[in-house]
C-alpha cells in the first residue's frame, strides 16, 4: 500500500508564483530581493491556512540561492524553524541568540522562522529584543502570527510587517480545479465551489476537505455528495424555501423546516442562511452589484431569475425578519417557534387575502359616470320646526329625485363590520375623541353631486348673528378658550370668505384646528357652500399687548395712586 500524502502537503508551493491570492505580498517580497532591500526582520500576520509559513520557506530558499543550485536544493541547514507555543521561555530565546553568531556553512543568509510568535513569554520577548533589533548580516528573522494585537509594540516596531489576506472564494475554487484535473478527478464547478466557501479563507482548509468528500465521492466530485458528506444546507433548499415563502405556502415551508431540522441541521444555521439568501437575490437585482454574488456559474442564473419574481421591498423586509431572528435566538426559550414564527411571517409579506382596507374614502361622481350609472343626487332640506317634519320633507326629496329601480341600479352603501359596529369607545380620552370622528367620517360615505349645494347669498348681519350662535354653542359645552377666541374679533364677510385678524400666531393655530367644525355650521346655517375662512396676524395689534415694565407700572399707578409714594419713599427704581 503507498503511503498517501495529503493534498496540503503534496501541493504546498514551492515558488512564489505557486502561492494562492497573496500577489502583493509576494511581489513586494520578489522585488525586493531583486534589489537587495530585504529587511532582517520580518513579519507574516494573517487567518490560518493562507500561505505565511509557505512564503517564509520560498523566501528562505530564494535569498540562499545563487542560480547554480538545483531546484529540489531545500538548504535545510541553514533554515531553522521554531515553535514558538512549545519554546516560549527565556532560556529558548537564549540558546536561539547563541546559534545566531554562528554564520551559515552553506548558503549566504541563516534563516530563522518563528511560528506563533505570539505565544512567548514577557520576559522571552524582552530577551529577544536586542538581537531582533541588531541581527548579524548573515541572519534573517520571519516572525509568523495569526494574532498581531497579542505581539508587544517593541517587537512590531522593529520588524517590517506583512498583513496576508483571506483567500477569495473564486481563487480557491480555481486552485481546487487546478488539483482535481492534476488528480483526475471530474469534479462539478459547485461542488468545488462548496469547499471554497466551506474553508472561509483558508487554503489549507479547502485541501483538507477536498481530500475528505475525494475520498467519499471517488472520482466523481458532485454537488450532491459535497453537501452530503460536508452536512450543508445547499442552496437548492434555499431556493425551494424562498419560492414555498412567495407562494404563500405556509404548511408546506413548515414540513420543509421539519425536514432539515430531522437532518441534524441548527435552526440557527437555516435561518442565518436564509437571509443570505435574500441578500444574494438583492445582488442580482442591480447589474453593478452581480460580482458581489460569489457562486458558480449555473448557480447564478437561478439567483437572477430568483430574483426576478422579488421585489425590493419583499427581499428587505424579508432581510429584516431573518435578521431579528438571528439575534434573538441565542436567547429564545423556544428556538423552533421563534424559526417557525419567522418563516410564517415571510410567508405573509405578499399574502394581503385577508387584510382589511381601513381607509375608506368619498366616492366621487365621476366614478359612477365612467361606469354608466347616475349618481344619486343629496340635496339640502330646509329647515323645519320639528324634528319629525324635517326627516318626511328630506324622504320626500330623496324619493322624488331618485331614478326607477329599474332603469339606474343604486351603488351599494358601504357596510360597517361586526367588530367596528359593536366597538365601543369612552368619551374621557383623546383616543376616544379621535375615533369619534373618524366614525363620523365613516358614515359621510355616500356620494354628493356637488352642483346642486346650496350657494344662497349671505349678508354681514346673518353671518354675525350665526357666529355668535355658535360662540353661545361653544360656551355651553364648556370650551371657554375656544369661545373666547371667536369673541377677540369680528368676523367680516367679502364676498364668500370670511376674514378674522388675531394678535398673534397662537389663537390663529387654535381656530385652524377647529375651522372644520366652524365652517361646517356656518355652511348648514346660511345655506352657503363656497363660504371660506381666511385668518391673518396683525403685528401692530400684538405690540399693544406687549407692555414695557415702564407700561406696566403706569397701569398700577392708575389703579392704585400708592404704589407711587412706596416707590418714593424707599428710593426703588423701575
Amino acid at each position: 500500500m503507498e503511503h498517501f500524502v495529503v493534498s496540503a502537503r503534496k501541493y504546498r508551493p514551492q515558488t512564489f508564483k505557486d502561492v494562492v491570492g497573496q500577489q502583493a505580498i509576494t511581489n513586494t517580497l520578489l522585488n525586493a530581493i531583486e534589489n537587495n532591500h530585504l529587511a532582517q526582520a520580518l513579519l507574516f500576520t494573517g487567518p490560518r491556512g493562507v500561505g505565511k509559513t509557505t512564503c517564509a520557506r520560498i523566501l528562505a530558499k530564494m535569498i540562499n540561492s545563487d542560480g547554480q543550485t538545483s531546484e529540489d536544493e531545500d538548504f535545510a541547514f541553514n533554515i531553522f524553524e521554531l515553535d514558538a507555543a512549545s519554546n516560549n521561555s527565556v532560556d529558548d530565546i537564549r540558546n536561539l541568540t547563541d546559534q545566531v553568531r554562528i554564520p551559515p556553512q552553506v548558503g549566504k543568509y541563516k534563516v530563522y522562522i518563528i511560528d506563533e510568535v505570539h505565544m512567548l513569554s514577557q520576559s522571552a520577548f524582552n530577551a529577544f529584543l536586542k538581537t531582533l533589533e541588531e541581527p548579524p548580516k548573515h541572519c534573517i528573522f520571519i516572525l509568523a502570527t495569526t494574532e498581531k494585537h497579542k505581539i508587544i509594540p517593541t517587537i512590531l516596531s522593529r520588524c517590517q510587517i506583512f498583513d496576508f489576506k483571506r483567500i477569495t472564494v473564486s481563487d480557491a475554487k480555481d486552485y481546487l480545479k487546478y488539483i482535481a484535473q492534476e488528480q483526475g478527478i471530474e469534479a462539478e464547478d459547485d461542488a468545488l465551489h462548496i469547499i471554497a466557501q466551506k474553508a472561509d479563507g483558508a487554503m489549507r482548509d479547502a485541501l483538507s476537505i477536498f481530500d475528505r468528500v475525494v475520498s467519499f465521492s471517488g472520482k466523481h466530485l458532485t454537488r450532491q455528495a459535497v453537501t452530503e458528506n460536508l452536512n450543508v444546507l445547499d442552496y437548492e433548499t434555499y431556493f425551494t424555501s424562498t419560492d414555498l415563502i412567495l407562494e404563500n405556502k405556509i404548511p408546506e415551508l413548515l414540513v420543509q423546516l421539519n425536514s432539515i431540522l430531522s437532518k441534524g441541521f441548527d435552526g440557527h444555521h437555516y435561518i442565518s442562511g436564509l437571509a443570505s439568501h435574500f441578500r444574494d437575490l438583492m445582488v442580482c437585482k442591480n447589474p453593478a452589484t452581480i460580482p458581489l454574488l460569489e457562486v458558480g456559474e449555473d448557480t447564478s442564473l437561478k439567483y437572477k431569475e430568483q430574483s426576478q419574481k422579488t421585489s425590493h421591498g419583499f427581499l428587505m423586509q424579508g432581510i429584516q425578519l431573518a435578521n431579528d431572528c438571528d439575534l434573538k435566538y441565542k436567547t429564545s426559550k423556544n428556538q423552533r417557534l421563534l424559526v417557525e414564527l419567522t418563516l410564517m411571517q415571510l410567508a405573509s409579506i405578499t399574502f394581503d387575502g385577508e387584510k382589511k382596507n381601513s381607509k375608506h374614502f368619498i366616492i366621487p361622481p365621476s366614478y359612477f359616470r365612467a361606469k354608466g350609472i347616475n349618481p344619486i343626487a343629496v340635496t339640502k332640506p330646509k329647515p323645519a320646526a320639528t324634528k319629525t317634519a324635517a326627516n318626511t320633507k328630506a324622504s320626500q326629496t330623496t324619493a322624488q329625485s331618485a331614478p326607477p329601480a329599474a332603469e339606474t341600479p343604486k351603488p351599494s352603501i358601504p357596510k360597517l363590520s361586526l367588530d367596528q359596529a359593536n366597538k365601543r369607545t369612552s368619551g374621557l380620552s383623546l383616543k376616544s375623541i379621535r375615533e369619534k370622528k373618524q366614525h363620523q367620517l365613516r358614515q359621510m360615505d355616500v356620494v354628493i353631486d356637488e352642483d346642486n349645494l346650496p350657494k344662497e347669498p349671505v349678508t354681514q348681519e346673518a353671518l354675525t348673528e350665526a357666529w355668535q350662535e355658535y360662540t353661545n354653542e361653544m360656551d355651553k359645552k364648556g370650551e371657554k378658550i375656544m369661545a373666547s377666541i371667536l369673541q377677540m374679533d369680528a368676523p367680516k364677510l367679502n364676498g364668500t370668505t370670511i376674514h378674522l385678524t388675531y394678535s398673534n400666531s397662537t389663537n390663529k393655530i387654535e381656530l385652524q384646528r377647529a375651522e372644520s367644525a366652524l365652517m361646517g355650521f356656518l355652511k348648514k346655517k346660511l345655506l352657503n357652500y363656497d363660504l371660506a375662512l381666511d385668518i391673518s396676524v396683525n403685528e401692530e395689534i400684538a405690540k399693544k399687548f406687549a407692555y414695557t415694565p415702564i407700561e406696566k407700572y403706569e397701569k398700577l399707578k392708575e389703579k392704585n395712586p400708592n404704589v407711587e409714594i412706596l416707590r418714593l419713599k424707599f428710593g426703588l427704581d423701575i
